[in-house]
């Protein structure tokens, strides 16, 4: 990519992040939104990758698959490698968190230190195609309720950086995360995801405390409609797929 290596590295960028609130938010409530991590220069290099689909192993019309409305490309082999890179940093600075939340579930935790090392695990176990996701919603576009599961090995937590500013090339198309409760109505997060900014947020289940000590809550998340413009947003799941 043309800018992004004049600047501050990328995991320099993500190490930099105030990581003690970041973590206290998520353990609250699932999610957290990071400060700035790409400028607008490096959002619109993100966006400019859409029209190159020979970077691309295929593309999904959520419409067709009753996702909601709109579409998302999976990134091929080579993934770029500030991806990577960004992968990689988000992997090591949350790994404490999942194996916290594996402790309190009473869990296996495989994720070795290294993310490199984690992949392999995947790529071994017959997870070998990319996650990495561009997304692209036009207006009246949305994104149904759902949980990034790709194979029996799963990363607990994920990261989508947002390349659009909200309020400005489009309107609508707030992140949502609802959580089940147990024994409880669901409780539902909102999050207007700023231009350059991630989220963090649960995967598939965290837990939340209960009188018995600790209980599962399964979260799912999606994105409102899209009211006017165009909305693109980088997906960063922690693992890969079959």
């Amino acid at each position: 990519m043309r800018n992004i290596e004049t600047l501050v590295p990328l995991g320099e960028r993500v190490d930099a992040q105030a990581w003690p609130a970041l973590i206290e938010e998520i353990d609250a409530y699932g999610c957290a939104q990071t400060g700035p991590l790409l400028s607008p220069d490096e959002c619109a290099e993100f966006t400019e990758m859409w029209d190159d689909t020979a970077r691309f192993r295929s593309t999904i019309d959520m419409a067709r698959y009753r996702f909601g409305q709109g579409t998302y490309r999976y990134f091929a082999d080579p993934v770029p490698e500030p991806i990577m890179v960004l992968r990689s940093a988000f992997y090591r600075k949350l790994l404490p968190v999942a194996r916290s939340w594996a402790e309190r579930l009473g869990d296996p935790a495989p994720w070795p230190d290294d993310f490199a090392d984690w992949l392999d695990a995947c790529h071994a176990a017959g997870q070998a195609k990319p996650t990495p996701i561009l997304l692209r919603y036009t207006e009246g576009d949305w994104n149904a309720l759902h949980r990034d599961l790709y194979g029996d090995l799963v990363f607990p937590l994920q990261v989508v950086i947002g390349l659009d500013r909200p309020g400005v090339d489009h309107t609508g198309g707030e992140f949502l995360l609802v959580e089940q409760r147990p024994r409880a109505q669901s409780k539902a997060t909102v999050t207007v995801l700023e231009q350059g900014h991630g989220l963090i947020f649960t995967t598939r289940d965290r837990p939340t405390p209960s009188s018995r000590g600790w209980s599962r809550a399964p979260v799912r998340h999606g994105v409102s409609r899209i009211r006017g413009g165009i909305r693109h947003t980088l997906g960063l799941v922690l693992h890969d797929a079959q």
